[in-house]
Formats: C-alpha cells, sequence, structure tokens
C-alpha cells in the first residue's frame, strides 16, 4: 500500500489555504536528497513557507515537495522527498499534521523485500460454503426470471 503522508500533506495544504491560513513545512534537511538553502537550516531543519505569494511552481507528488522560491533575494530550486517533511501546519495557530520522522520508507527501499512480505500479514481467500453448512438442507430460493418492476413509495 502506499503511504498516506503525501495525501495528508496536499489535504491539510489545501485545508490552511481554503482558511487563509499561512502554510509551514517542517524539513528534515539531513535527510538525503533534500535541496534546501543550507544557510538557513538550524539543528538539521528548516521551516520553509510555502503560501502561494511565497512560492512558485509549487507542486506535491507522491513522491516529494518541490518548488522555487528566494531566499534573501536569491532565487532557488527547493526539492524535499517527502520522507523529509516532518510537518505542515499554518503560521497563525500551528494547527496542521505532524508526522514522525521514522514511519517513512527510506527512497532505496520504497518496495517492500520478499522477507518483509513474508514477515507482514497474509492475505488469503476464504473457502466458499459448502451445502448444509447454514443448518439449511433446502438449496437456496432460485431468482425470479420476470421483469423487474419499479413500485412508487410514499
Amino acid at each position: 500500500m502506499k503511504p498516506s503522508r503525501p495525501y495528508f500533506v496536499r489535504a491539510v495544504y489545501e485545508w490552511l489555504i481554503d482558511n487563509e491560513q499561512t502554510p509551514f513545512l517542517l524539513v528534515d534537511a539531513a535527510r538525503p536528497s533534500v535541496e534546501v538553502p543550507a544557510a538557513f537550516v538550524k539543528e538539521g531543519r528548516i521551516v520553509l513557507n510555502v503560501a502561494p505569494g511565497a512560492v512558485r511552481d509549487f507542486f506535491i507528488r507522491n513522491e516529494e515537495v518541490s518548488f522555487s522560491a528566494r531566499f534573501g533575494g536569491v532565487p532557488m530550486q527547493i526539492f524535499v522527498p517527502m520522507g523529509a517533511v516532518l510537518a505542515i501546519y499554518s503560521r497563525e495557530n500551528g494547527q496542521g499534521m505532524f508526522f514522525d520522522e521514522d514511519d517513512y520508507p527510506e527512497e532505496e527501499s520504497a518496495t517492500p523485500s520478499a522477507d518483509a512480505e513474508a514477515s507482514g500479514p497474509v492475505l488469503a481467500a476464504v473457502p466458499a460454503p459448502t451445502e448444509g453448512v447454514s443448518g439449511d438442507d433446502e438449496p437456496p430460493p432460485k431468482p425470479g426470471g420476470g421483469r423487474p418492476t419499479l413500485r412508487v413509495v410514499k
């Protein structure tokens, strides 16, 4: 099953915009493939203002968030793998959604291995019921072969 984080990020982003809030992304800048301005990273994290007026070409895909923005007047292309998104929240009131750092599959291991599949739950087919299982020895009634009718109920 696909991870739910990109869907939650998109939903919270739209919810914040609809409520005229300023969406902020909290990003783990130490993750591989993250492209953010290093001068603004503090303690391995960066907070990005992703309001429509602050960014251009903003995209939230299942794999990443990308956009272009200016930092200190210098334009820069930002690329954040979805696993590095730690939160999306409102600047004004802090409402939003925060994610666990370790609950997202690594980019290299996004496809589960055969060992992981074997250790997880297994989906099996349910056997078809045999006659007499329900306690009835009579066969089920056959559907009528007549023409369907519509009855008005008031």
